[in-house]
């Protein structure tokens, strides 16, 4: 059996910033078994990309890994967070980098002249792993759009895509227009929740050269799917996802009391 890397003490981020990428339970930024997280392949951590690191929750379990990754490389549009990461995950982590995605965003990143969007901060096919955990989830489509042929650039023959998605059937929306892919739940702020068609991405990634080969369903019906991605040419079987049957629920997220863009500043 694994057994998590002793490496002393690791530094818990701050509740505020915990409640800014989700769980607030320390526990969740945890690995006491050492195995890899996703249940992805140990060389798969070779060259790691988390985009949307955060305030380092899977850095911070990855560190406790029995197989480390021995190059990482995080990045989020959030400069408090990756300050909070350089200050307190780097001084444990050989191999472990943190940077400052800076593009536009009302709530993260708010700044008139940012860039809407960045390319990755890597370089062509040489990802192993690229994770986006909750974060096409707060894409709009042609963002996404643009991030998913960053994805198929960066990764390996071999590598493998790790991300989150919110999906729904367009088949039960008859006025949906041919572009129009994704729902919004919020006015005021469509990157708050976006919600993205399942045949859509289907075919999106299949124009990429990409595919699932593992997925896990939410746990509350049209909640985050965990979805393992592969280049085509890697010749792993690809999965149909099923229509989703999860019970119904919600799974609201906390709101800061402060402007969440201040926080770790």
């Amino acid at each position: 059996m694994a057994r998590a890397r002793n490496i002393g003490t690791l530094p818990i981020p701050p509740f505020e910033m915990r409640q800014l990428v989700g769980p607030t339970d320390e526990a969740s930024f945890e690995n006491p078994s050492g195995a890899p997280i996703f249940g992805v392949a140990p060389e798969r951590f070779d060259h790691v990309l988390d985009f949307g690191c955060g305030c380092g929750r899977l850095a911070r379990q990855m560190l406790q890994q029995a197989t480390r990754p021995r190059q990482y490389t995080g990045f989020d549009l959030h400069k408090g967070m990756i300050r909070w990461c350089r200050t307190n995950l780097v001084p444990h982590a050989s191999g472990f980098t943190f940077l400052h995605h800076d593009v536009a965003n009302r709530s993260f990143n708010p700044g008139w002249r940012k860039p809407a969007l960045r390319p990755m901060p890597a370089a062509d096919a040489s990802i192993s792993l690229l994770i986006a955990l909750s974060v096409f989830t707060h894409t709009i489509q042609p963002h996404a759009e643009y991030y998913l042929r960053e994805a198929a650039r960066v990764l390996r023959p071999d590598g493998e895509l790790a991300a989150s998605f919110f999906l729904f059937e367009k088949r039960f929306f008859p006025m949906m227009q041919d572009f129009q892919n994704a729902l919004y739940i919020n006015l005021d702020d469509p990157w708050n929740a976006v919600i993205f068609d399942r045949e859509w991405l289907e075919a999106s990634l299949r124009e990429l050269g990409l595919g699932v080969v593992r997925m896990q369903p939410p746990e509350v019906r049209g909640h985050q799917w965990l979805l393992h991605i592969r280049p085509l040419s890697a010749g792993q079987p690809l999965v149909e996802l099923p229509e989703d049957q999860a019970p119904f629920g919600h799974r609201r997220a906390s709101n800061p009391l402060k402007d969440p863009s201040t926080i770790g500043r």
